[in-house]
């Protein structure tokens, strides 16, 4: 029996080696060209067009209260520019500070942060060794190569896919609904908290070149996704949603976010949905 029994322990090890960025929480969305935007939509979501993304990873879930409590820990609650990257007075914030220390609110630890200006998430991501994912990363995230509308296919909006259609503040853990997860394993990307992006708002056909990956704070930074007081028909991985550098440098109870790398973490893509 000794021999199976080290045969299965090898082959255990093999596979968890092959896992580290997937245990880790962040799962690999694989090169190739999608369809980007809808004909159907707002205006700024026209024209429906092929874009060509490169290999990215991307956080399979958004960045808690927990996680970015222990950011303001190490880093402080506003930049050496004097942003602030959270807004700690105001009344929907989870995070508050206790016997000196930043800490999540009892029972919101594992909730997606909210009130977390696009400075500091920023910043959060680039203390992880990471960045904001652009506006056409976290699109083909949500919808892979076949034009879906919604990250879990076509089936309409339902309780056990996302979080929406909530009261005021009533966010959840990001963790609770993989049936809704996109094509690649990232999950929570509709509903619960729209999310920064790392994109200027521009015109379509998107084009990776124009400049318009890196918000330079002037003009308007594009948000995706949707909230969990977000009615079921305005959810669309397409949906577009931006604001303003002073819209930008505050916190909201509706806007979260999630952190991405182009570092080759591996092949640990979960499989095609």
């Amino acid at each position: 029996m000794r021999r199976p029994l080290l045969v299965l322990a090898v082959l255990a090890l093999a596979v968890a080696s092959r896992l580290p960025a997937s245990a880790d929480g962040i799962m690999l969305v694989q090169a190739g060209a999608f369809w980007m935007g809808r004909d159907d939509g707002a205006p700024e979501e026209a024209p429906l067009h092929r874009v060509y993304v490169p290999d990215v990873w991307i956080e399979r879930h958004k960045v808690t209260n927990a996680e970015f409590a222990g950011f303001l820990n190490a880093r402080g609650r506003v930049t050496p520019a004097g942003e602030r990257r959270y807004d700690w007075d105001d009344a929907d914030a989870r995070i508050h500070a206790t016997g000196g220390a930043w800490l999540a609110d009892a029972g919101f630890e594992r909730h997606p942060a909210v009130e977390v200006s696009w400075f500091g998430a920023r910043d959060y991501c680039a203390w992880r060794g990471r960045r904001l994912p652009t506006e056409v990363e976290w699109e083909k995230a949500a919808r892979g190569d076949d034009r879906r509308p919604y990250p879990w296919g076509t089936a309409a909006p339902a309780a056990h896919l996302a979080v929406f259609a909530r009261p005021y503040n009533a966010t959840e853990r990001g963790d609770a609904r993989p049936a809704g997860a996109g094509p690649s394993g990232v999950e929570d990307l509709l509903g619960n908290l729209r999310e920064w992006t790392a994109s200027a708002l521009r015109a379509y056909p998107y084009r990776t070149g124009d400049g318009r990956e890196a918000w330079d704070g002037t003009g308007r930074v594009v948000v995706r996704g949707a909230s969990h007081d977000d009615p079921a028909a305005s959810l669309h991985a397409a949906t577009r949603r931006s604001y303003d550098r002073r819209g930008a440098a505050a916190g909201h109870h509706f806007v979260g976010f999630r952190c991405a790398t182009s570092e080759d973490l591996g092949e640990m893509a979960p499989g095609r949905r």
